[in-house]
């Protein structure tokens, strides 16, 4: 069913095959229902400054680091970076408004997901461009046995975060694969951009407000409307990487 979408993601990466060992996996917007919150959290400490942001922009610096969005929207600003404190302060703001927000709930579908990589024993590899111990501390609490301490890259890991593909170049470290033995399953433009760039079959999942094309046009080599749509969907595509194989050998 997707084996055209695979020969087409080989052939433009000059791949032999794509043989997937390893899923490097975003967290707010794809495993946590997080990101309207996080929206809020940011439009709330901006205003607290002076500047006025629509909520729904930072659903495009998704993935960022906290220092670099505070830099982009410095820039439009006040057009200068914030410098090492002001950044220390606004994030801990911002980390402090996102606490007292309503508990966040996991992703509808991204049990699923995780138990069949689970069941099929594909290595997973927690990529996110956070650093608030919020969420990352529940992971073992919500996804049981989902995530190896080890295998986590978050903000603290990066130089650069989301789109440049660091990340994923050091989740793939971690893991011990390389780019045609990985996919990545991520909901963000700045993310998908990041996964293409670093050479692994990206996978999006449009959960939030954006349109689905955002995320076709940074790079995903196929979208899903859903978390809950990819978890079913998951172990048919799956069977298509191992399809492809066999066909190429």
């Amino acid at each position: 069913m997707y084996q055209s979408i695979i020969q087409k993601f080989l052939a433009e990466q000059g791949y032999i095959c794509l043989n997937p060992k390893a899923a490097l996996i975003d967290m707010d917007g794809t495993l946590y229902d997080s990101m309207p919150l996080h929206a809020r959290a940011w439009h709330q400490m901006m205003l607290e400054i002076g500047v006025e942001v629509p909520v729904d922009e930072f659903f495009r610096y998704e993935g960022r680091t906290g220092a670099s969005t505070i830099n982009i929207l410095f820039n439009r600003a006040f057009h200068r970076d914030a410098t090492q404190e002001e950044i220390q302060q606004l994030y801990h703001r911002k980390t402090e408004l996102f606490s007292q927000m309503p508990p966040v709930s996991p992703m509808p579908g991204a049990a699923e997901m995780l138990d069949f990589l689970k069941a099929i024993d594909l290595r997973r590899v927690l990529v996110t461009g956070s650093g608030q111990s919020s969420l990352i501390d529940r992971l073992e609490t919500d996804f049981p046995g989902a995530f190896t301490p080890e295998l986590r890259v978050t903000s603290r890991d990066v130089t650069h975060g989301k789109p440049h593909p660091e990340p994923f170049l050091m989740a793939m470290k971690k893991a011990e694969v390389t780019p045609n033995e990985c996919i990545v399953i991520e909901n963000a433009p700045l993310g998908v951009e990041a996964g293409h760039a670093a050479g692994a079959f990206t996978i999006g999942v449009n959960t939030g407000p954006l349109d689905i094309r955002e995320l076709e046009t940074a790079g995903a080599d196929i979208v899903f409307p859903s978390m809950e749509e990819f978890a079913r969907a998951l172990p048919i595509l799956i069977y298509g990487f191992v399809t492809t194989m066999r066909n190429l050998n």
